[in-house]
């Protein structure tokens, strides 16, 4: 309850009314979307709603509360504490990350100086995603990525559709071997998080459990963000969330030389998929990673449903 009253507080004074009337469990809602003169939307279990007036869940557009632009504007100085200046920087990526780790993405006029976006005016749309740390949800995955023989972790790459629970599988596993358990040792995690979505960093501080051994580069591009850890942190393991550019290829190769591992995700279907993509196919071909995690939602967000060798072969699932 208290955690659900913090986050109310950032709405303006009518849409605090109506969100605090939901009568759901605030466990399972994962986005709030703002949209000036459009109805109230949220995402919940996996599901899109309107939102009357009254709290009320409907399908109809029709019947959910409009958001006006007062409403915008009251929650951006919420969200801020009345000084947008402060957030120039968060701002300027198109989010903000609060207090608790939840995401508070932004869209609206963009500045532009040159070739670079300076900042933001006229801030029309708003998507509060939630962060939902899920402790545990990798204990099934944990037994096959641990290297008994040498004392380290398997490269891995955790293939999701979006919104399947890749980023919540990545950060438990990230916790798991940053701490360690009975049958490994921890050890020392660098995390790149270039949307602040993995630790969701607060004023420098993650808001998400990472592990005793872990270090985090927030708000990172992450090819930048591997080399600087590697240079800085010494890190065993590196860890990062959707791979996929050129640059990206360029410095997991660095990572691997250097005799770190690796833990990635991607958006995908299947290895087919992610096989047929120019970057990744590269990676797979040489045979870069020695587990696959595949995710889907068919029974819950977060179902894994094979676990692969780095030949592809089904070893669970």
């Amino acid at each position: 309850m208290e955690e659900k009253d913090e986050l109310l507080k950032i709405f303006s004074m009518k849409l605090r009314m109506t969100l605090g009337n939901m009568r759901i469990n605030f466990d399972d809602l994962q986005e709030i979307r703002l949209r000036i003169n459009c109805p109230l939307i949220i995402n919940y279990k996996n599901k899109e709603y309107f939102v009357s007036e009254d709290g009320s869940l409907v399908t109809d557009p029709l019947k959910g509360v409009l958001v006006s632009k007062n409403e915008i504007k009251e929650t951006m100085e919420y969200i801020s504490n009345y000084s947008l200046y402060a957030f120039e920087e968060e701002i300027r990526q198109g989010f903000i990350t609060i207090s608790g780790g939840h995401r508070i993405g932004i869209a609206g006029k963009t500045i532009i100086q040159g070739n670079h976006i300076k900042g933001m005016k006229y801030i029309s749309f708003i998507n509060i995603r939630l962060a939902h740390q899920v402790k545990g949800c990798a204990d099934k995955v944990m037994p096959y990525l641990i290297d008994e023989k040498n004392r380290s972790i398997y490269h891995t790459l955790i293939i999701s559709p979006p919104k399947c629970g890749k980023t919540t599988l990545l950060r438990d596993i990230i916790r798991q071997v940053s701490d360690g358990g009975p049958n490994f040792q921890g050890m020392n995690v660098g995390v790149v998080d270039e949307r602040s979505e993995i630790g969701a960093c607060y004023m420098g501080v993650p808001q998400n459990e990472l592990g005793i051994r872990t270090d985090v580069l927030d708000c990172c591009p992450k090819a930048k963000g591997m080399m600087m850890l590697i240079r800085s942190m010494s890190p065993q393991v590196i860890a990062v969330d959707e791979i996929g550019s050129k640059e990206d290829l360029e410095a997991i190769n660095h990572v691997i030389n250097c005799g770190c591992k690796l833990i990635a995700t991607v958006h995908g279907s299947s290895l087919e998929d992610v096989k047929s993509k120019p970057v990744l196919g590269e990676l797979m071909q040489n045979k870069i990673f020695e587990r696959y995690i595949i995710l889907n939602n068919i029974k819950s967000i977060g179902n894994i449903e094979k676990i692969c060798d780095a030949a592809g072969n089904k070893i669970w699932g």
